[in-house]
């Protein structure tokens, strides 16, 4: 391979918080990647529709990237119509490098419910798993993720660079216990969420009052 990979960060980021800018920033680095792609949902099949709107999340991720190199803000999942599905999204990234090595950025609670997503097995041969791993959450032990760990796992992060999808690596990075769901009940109570957000985002949730209660 002659391109660093890319990094995949996809989420509703309703609204993005410190804890996924530090994970993604920690990623960056210690994976050695190209860049980290900051990819907002659309219109997620697996849980409840975000509370913000789509155009609000995606005005927040970018104005908590801006500045910093190595991030990208990609919106190809808000303009996409219908439910949004990482495998179909990888799928077009794959399309678009076909040879480099992508890493989907998920955590431990992403991971154990794997099974459950839209076409999972398809998702390794688009792209490397890369799981966050935070203190309190524990691999799974049995069961078809407990296998996929032990024959996929990148043991080193060289291999991450050198074959384009297929691997799984379980990364330690800093445990920040920021939640959306509870930034969003600060915020619904009319606490303020400085310094759980950045600034630009904090800006932006005031001005539009979109967690406001109704």
């Amino acid at each position: 391979m002659n391109a660093s990979p890319i990094g995949i960060f996809g989420g509703t980021f309703d609204p993005i918080h410190f804890g996924h800018l530090r994970t993604g920033f920690e990623l960056l680095h210690t994976l050695s990647l190209g860049e980290m792609r900051w990819i907002p949902a659309g219109n997620p099949g697996h849980r409840a529709a975000p509370l913000a709107a789509a155009t609000l999340r995606l005005e927040m991720v970018r104005a908590a990237t801006v500045d910093q190199p190595g991030f990208v803000v990609d919106d190809r999942e808000i303009r996409r119509t219908g439910i949004t599905y990482t495998v179909d999204t990888l799928g077009e990234l794959r399309r678009e490098f076909p040879q480099r090595p992508l890493c989907l950025i998920l955590g431990m609670d992403a991971f154990i419910g794997f099974e459950s997503w839209h076409r999972w097995r398809e998702v390794l041969e688009y792209a490397h798993l890369v799981v966050a791993h935070r203190p309190g959450w524990q691999t799974p032990q049995t069961g078809t993720l407990a296998s996929l760990l032990e024959s996929r796992a990148a043991k080193e992060i060289d291999e991450l660079h050198t074959t384009p999808a297929g691997l799984i690596r379980v990364q330690e990075v800093t445990q920040l216990e920021i939640s959306s769901s509870d930034l969003r009940a600060i915020i619904t109570s009319g606490r303020d969420p400085r310094f759980l957000v950045p600034d630009a985002v904090c800006e932006i949730i005031r001005r539009t009052q979109c967690y406001a209660r109704p």
